[in-house]
This record gives structure tokens, sequence and C-alpha cells, in this order.
């Protein structure tokens, strides 16, 4: 190169494409660092490949990207002994191919004030430094030994490139941040920037404070210690290891690591997907403390390495997003938008694997780790029931490993509760809501040999609605919906019309439907019953705020009281007369409405009276 200095315009086709770079390139400015150290990783990359092809000799030298804070300079620099650049390619690299793509950067962005979507655009990656710098130097070697460069250019766009001094081949960017920008000469805050985005580039990335490195210097000089600089990234992250080769507690430090999460994940999956997909990753169920806490999971999206952005909703199907983890995509480029994501085939296959696999590792623990299974069942099945409602192919595809809890403490699949129930109630799976309020249920179903699941989550009305529509022959019942239906003995128990009268008057609803059966229990004289679908339909409307029911805790209109003709309480109750009779069916009667829920404040005093009244009659 000779010494003749070559000056140039970047902005010479458009006058404001510096202004609208520094403003609208990247939804956050820090996204700029990022853009600099992956190029200088990419420059160590491509050279590297030269060497193992044989064009290039390094004598086995050590690579390595160095980024440099100079407070009292106002710079902020990032160096590579990456591949480097002639003068040639300073010219078309830097000023021709970055300027078309800023030209094309202009056209489609200019004005656009949401941008909230924008994630990268047209290999702008050089050009982001100036976001933050008024000035930007390059000075680089071509590992061809060809001369080095220095190309400086301003804010403005105009920029000169002559002769430059280096001794070995590589690039450095000097960037001198701008009056505004000052935050982006704080050390903690360059920390910050290179472990979010550069916390697992193929190369070793070091950071200096030119000021904090000169105080440590001096005193590891009178302690008589030698500088030991650390890398800030891990060359090697856990994803790109065969599974094979990963210890539970590697897993478990690697969550740690990248979520700052002291809880340990319950289980992961290690995703090591080859051709055609090409991406790999590992993705953890994590520990919920409790159901109020957030469910929203984090799963970060990486580019040959380099960190691109969080919980990109489009990769994760959205009813798993309570999953955290990393997925390595090298099929997606950095310059991404929200819009591509969505309308991408890869995505959409990465999408679906993601899925298969859920679905596989859950099928596996059922089948392989039972024990381990039932152990975190309890923290994933809120999520496992969403998944199912949200998707059928899901469904079906974990179907046989959706576990029932017991109201005994175990747990058994629903396959396996039908060939059970097969000779007592075949096809019908009866559960509690509420294992202290319906206790008395739990015990009667129990005691005739009726294995009672637990479903009492606030999702589960809605799930077991829908798993009834993918197999329409098993139906689910809470154990107060079919009381007789499943306890009964004699089925001919005769009608009596006189206490059918009588408990319709005590209960003051005139639409109260009474049935008679002998029950096998007899020390039940009563049993409150309302109608699966009828309780589904007043809690659906409840849960949409539609409800018109009036008092809370008023029953719908298909509430069943059955009367139980096997106990000697009704036989006595059939033999009293006047007031006494009455006040006994009455506090019967809320005896009966105990059982199901709590009494509103009227009919606790009615109750409260009633027993005081009887008490008065002996």
């Amino acid at each position: 190169m000779n010494e003749t200095v070559k000056k140039g315009g970047i902005s010479v086709q458009t006058e404001h494409i510096f202004p609208v770079i520094k403003k609208w390139l990247y939804s956050e400015k820090d996204i700029f660092l990022r853009e600099i150290v992956s190029n200088a990783a990419d420059a160590v990359t491509k050279l590297r490949r030269l060497s193992s092809l044989g064009q290039y000799d390094d004598n086995g030298e050590t690579y390595r990207v160095d980024v440099t804070l100079d407070r009292d300079a106002g710079t902020l620099t990032v160096s590579d002994n990456g591949i480097g650049m002639t003068e040639d390619e300073v010219d078309r690299y830097i000023c021709q191919i970055a300027l078309s793509g800023a030209l094309d950067f202009i056209q489609k962005y200019e004005g656009d004030n949401q941008n909230s979507g924008i994630i990268g655009h047209f290999g702008l990656g050089f050009y982001s430094s100036f976001m933050v710098s008024e000035t930007v130097e390059i000075i680089t070697k071509s590992y061809t030994d060809a001369p080095a460069v220095h190309w400086v250019c301003s804010e403005a766009g105009s920029y000169e490139m002559t002769a430059g001094e280096r001794e070995g081949h590589g690039t450095t960017v000097i960037m001198h941040i701008s009056d505004e920008e000052k935050e982006y000469l704080d050390k903690f805050k360059i920390e910050g920037i290179l472990d979010k985005y550069c916390s697992f580039m193929p190369v070793e990335i070091y950071f200096t404070d030119l000021a904090d490195a000169k105080e440590k210097k001096k005193e590891k000089k009178k302690k008589g210690e030698e500088d030991a600089p650390k890398p800030v990234n891990d060359t090697t992250p856990l994803w790109l290891k065969s599974p094979s080769d990963c210890t539970p507690e590697e897993y478990k430090e690697f969550y740690r690591k990248v979520f700052r999460d002291y809880r340990e994940p319950l289980f992961w999956i290690h995703i090591n997907a080859d051709y055609p997909l090409n991406f790999r990753g590992i993705l953890y169920f994590p520990k919920i403390t409790n159901e109020y806490e957030s469910i929203e999971g984090q799963v970060k999206l990486y580019y040959n390495q380099v960190f691109v952005a969080d919980n990109i909703k489009e990769v994760i199907p959205e009813y798993l997003l309570m999953l955290k983890g990393v997925l390595d995509c090298p099929e997606l480029p950095l310059n991404v938008s929200r819009s591509y994501l969505q309308n991408n085939t890869y995505v959409s296959k990465v999408s679906s694997h993601i899925v298969k696999k859920v679905a596989d590792k859950l099928n596996n623990l059922c089948n392989t780790e039972r024990e381990e299974y039932e152990k975190v069942w309890g923290d994933i099945r809120t999520f496992v029931e969403y998944a199912c409602m949200r998707d059928r192919k899901f469904y079906d595809r974990v179907k046989d490993s959706l576990l029932l809890e017991l109201t005994g403490g175990t747990f058994t699949t629903v396959k396996d509760y039908l060939e059970a129930a097969k000779e007592k109630h075949e096809n019908k799976i009866y559960y509690t809501s509420d294992r202290a309020l319906q206790a008395q249920y739990i015990t009667l179903f129990e005691s005739e040999g009726i294995q009672v699941a637990v479903f009492d989550k606030p999702l589960d009305t809605q799930y077991l609605a829908q798993i009834e529509t993918y197999d329409t022959d098993v139906k689910y019942l809470r154990i107060d919906a079919d009381v007789a239906g499943a306890l009964k003995g004699d089925q001919t128990s005769a009608e009596d019309p006189a206490l059918k009268d009588l408990f319709v008057k005590v209960s003051g609803d005139e639409k109260l439907k009474v049935e008679f059966a002998a029950l096998k229990d007899e020390k039940v004289p009563l049993l409150l019953t309302v109608s699966e679908e009828s309780r589904r339909m007043e809690e659906m409307m409840k849960l949409y705020a539609m409800s018109g029911m009036g008092a809370m805790g008023a029953f719908p209109t298909e509430a069943t009281l059955t009367v139980n003709t096997a106990s000697p309480l009704i036989a006595k109750l059939g033999a009293m007369e006047g007031e006494k009779q009455e006040k006994t069916a009455s506090y019967l009667y809320r005896l009966a409405l105990l059982s199901q829920r709590k009494l509103t404040a009227e009919e606790l005093k009615q109750f409260l009276a009633d027993g005081y009244g009887i008490l008065d009659l002996l």
C-alpha cells in the first residue's frame, strides 16, 4: 500500500445513513458489542479453517479476542489475531458491501417507529459501532502478510484509509465513545454485555479495564504474584457435547450459570438434531416453588454460539414457554426478524422437533424411571395438562404417560386406572377437587374399593372437559356427582312422597330433585350431588365472570338429594311427626349440604337453629 491517503464518503448516496443507523439499527444499543466481538471471533474461525485445510501454518498459535476499556482515552477496543484484511478487502467489505446493506436498511426501516421485533439487519454488524461512537478506527493486517491498513471514519460518514502499523495478523477496532454514550465506558456495563451476548462464543475472549488492571498489577507485584487472566467465555458450551459425555452435575451447573437459579431443575432434555434441521440445545423443566409464581420460562436463542435473543416465542410452542434452556440454530441468520421467524419453515420444523423430544422425555421417564417421574409429576402436571389442551398431537404422544394422583398418595396411569375399574365402573374416572371438603365422599368410595383421583388445580375443569373430547368413551366424574350410581345397593327403593315433599320444603329449593336409594353405607342418611355437566358449566361461568347464580354457594338447578333408605336415621325420620320431624329433616339436609360445600351465612344460621331446636325437644 502506498503512502497516499485514500478518502471517501460512506454516506455519499444518502446524507442520513448514519443518523438513522445510530437511532434504529438495533432495538438494543448493547448489541453493538456483540456484533464487533462476533466479527472478531469469525475472523479467527476463518483463519482456523484455512489452517485445517493446509493453506496456512499457524505454528500452534493461540487465538483470542481482546476487549479493552480505556476510560482515560474514552475508547473501547476489540482486537483479534484472526484472518485480517488487505487494503482491497477493507475497501470492498467495509466501504462497499456494508454501504449497500446500509442503503437497503434505510429504504426498509427509515421512519419505522415500531421496530420492536428487529433482532438484526442486513449484515451491518460493523456499523453498529457508530451507534455509540463519534469516530471508529480499524487497524488490520492480513494473514497473507500484505501491508497493514489504518481506516478511520467519523460519525458523519467521511473516512480516510492510510498505511497502518501492526506486527501480527488480525484486526483491531477502536471505538471512540461519544459524549452521549459515556455509559459504555463503565466497566460493569461492558462486563454485563459480554456476559449476556458473548458467554459461549467459540474463541476465548479476554476483557481488560486498563485503569483497573494497573491497580491490580501493582498489588500483585507487591505480593509477588503473577497475573493469570481468565477468559470471560466458555468456548465449548455443554450443548455442543454428546449427551452421553455429560454428567447430571454438569447439567445442573450449566443451569445455575446460565439462569442464575439456585434451585435444581426437575430434569432436562439434550437435543442434538442433525440434518436437515441442524440445531442443538438443552431444555430444562424448572422447579416452581408455588402455583402463584410466574410460569414463563426463558429459552435463549444462539447462532453458532452467539447470543441472539431471549424467549423467541416463535421457536418454542406457546404451551411450552415455561421451559428454560438454550437453542443454537446455525440455520437462522443473526439478521432475523420476528416476521421471518413466524413464516419460516425451518423454525416450524424446529418447534415440532422440540415438542416430540419433550413428549419422548416424558414417556421415557414414565416407562424407565417411574419413581423419579412420580416425584416430579406434581411440579409438571399443570404444564403437561395445558400442553395436552393446546395440542392434540402432543396429547396423543403422551397419553399413556399421564399420571393420576390418588387420594392415598400413590400414582397410576389413566390406562391402569381404567383397567382396575372395569368391574365396578367401566370407563369412569372418579375424582375429588377438594380432599378436605369432600372427605365423606372419599371415605364412601374407598370403602367400596373405588380409587379416587385428585384434580384440585384451577386448570383441571377445562383440562378434563378437553380430553373428554379426545377420548369420548371415558368420562370424568367428581365423586359428589354420581354417588348413588356408584354406591347404591338395592336399585328398587320405593319413593316416599311425604319425605320428598318434606326435604323440598326444608331446603327452600322447589327445583331440588329428590331420589331414594339403598346405599351400602347405612351410616349416611343423605347425600347431596350436582351433575358433572351442571357444575362444570357453573365453574366455567364463574371463570369468565358471567355467573348470575345469585348468592355465593347457591346450587344450580340440577342439585339432587339422595335419601338413603337403608339408613336407620331415615327410618326414624319417617316415624316422626310435626315440628320435630321438620327440624330434624332441615338439620339433616344442611349436614348433607355441609359435606358438599361451605354454608352461606343464612344456611349456617338455620343449621344452628335446627340443632338447638332438636335439643330443646329432647
